[in-house]
């Protein structure tokens, strides 16, 4: 099968025909196929069943005509692995049954094993990649602080009190604890190329949270450390999180190929700060919820700059959601690539 190998060139750098585009969370959440399946099939259950959930991965390459699929789980897949109690509940998210207190509750966490413990996911992956999908296929993580925020926290947080407050008081523990997610993470996605992913994203998605200073002190290290052996696998790193537009200079100093931004931040904002790495982004999901006339101008002043920069993946600034409309994705697809071909 021939794959469209466009985005690939994109993340490298190199001159592509038009401007390649995907959409985070394009699988699943509005899509009625998708709908109909969690009628009978929970999120982790999906996930446990490769040709499930290698249909759900592949469908919106299909429906919307994207350049590259996104592998669908979640950033908690990996963690019951290493001993962590998780559920993700309807409404709520992620909910551990065993927080992280103590340095002894880091201690307690073990490794993960991919082909022991998540050979469902390698599995979807290698039916995707080898008989599926014309199109790369992008594997993912979670990176540490975000993880550790839910381990902390004991499921989704607005202002991250405990994992901050751990952070602070307990630098040994929280030191450990990164080493503990840095090393799940890196076995974890090295065995999604193996499997046969061509790009890996990892969503530090709540970092925004902290500020420079303390981004530089608890987290830059463990992210070096990650990224540079990830680096050894020669496919394209992508590095994103919400909110961290005061962060994008002590990202693009990491062993990335790419940055994705959230809609705060434009491209040109981006580069006129010193961002040098390829950018990804950066529609608000929002606007996809306003009339076509207000999305076709908002997706065009973005692609004028796309275009103009050279260097640049369309996405939107954060996830689909639920409530937007899959014909309206698929417009949006259409429109990427007959505006910005060159």
């Amino acid at each position: 099968m021939k794959i469209n190998d466009t985005i690939i060139r994109a993340y490298k750098g190199e001159e592509t025909d038009y401007t390649p585009a995907w959409f985070m969370r394009q699988a699943g959440r509005s899509q009625p196929e998708y709908r109909k399946l969690k009628e009978q099939y929970s999120l982790f259950e999906i996930t446990h069943r490769p040709e499930v959930c290698a249909y759900v991965t592949r469908l919106p390459v299909e429906q919307y005509n994207v350049d590259a699929a996104i592998l669908y789980k979640d950033i908690m897949s990996p963690l019951p692995a290493i001993g962590v109690d998780v559920d993700i509940k309807a409404g709520i998210g992620p909910v551990i049954g065993n927080p992280i207190k103590t340095i002894q509750d880091v201690e307690n966490l073990g490794t993960i094993n991919p082909e022991v413990d998540v050979p469902y996911v390698l599995e979807t992956i290698r039916l995707l990649t080898e008989e599926q999908l014309a199109v790369p296929l992008i594997g993912f993580s979670g990176a540490p602080f975000t993880l550790a925020s839910y381990l902390i926290e004991g499921g989704p947080s607005k202002n991250y009190g405990k994992t901050k407050a751990f952070m602070y008081a307990n630098p040994d523990a929280w030191f450990a604890l990164m080493d503990k997610l840095a090393d799940m993470t890196i076995t974890y996605v090295k065995a999604q190329i193996n499997a046969g992913v061509k790009a890996i994203q990892i969503f530090d998605s709540w970092v925004g949270a902290l500020n420079a200073r303390d981004y530089r002190t608890y987290i830059k290290p463990i992210m070096t450390r990650i990224f540079a052996e990830l680096h050894n696998d020669d496919v394209p790193l992508i590095m994103f999180g919400v909110g961290a537009s005061h962060l994008l200079l002590e990202w693009n100093d990491l062993p990335v190929d790419v940055i994705g931004l959230d809609w705060r931040t434009t491209i040109k904002e981006a580069r006129d700060l010193g961002v040098t790495k390829v950018l990804q982004g950066n529609l608000d999901p929002a606007i996809l919820l306003s009339d076509w006339a207000t999305i076709e101008a908002r997706t065009k002043e973005i692609l004028d700059q796309s275009i103009k920069d050279g260097h640049h993946v369309f996405n939107l600034g954060h996830g689909v959601t639920p409530d937007i409309n899959p014909e309206t994705l698929r417009k949006l697809s259409d429109l990427i690539h007959s505006y910005s071909k060159r």
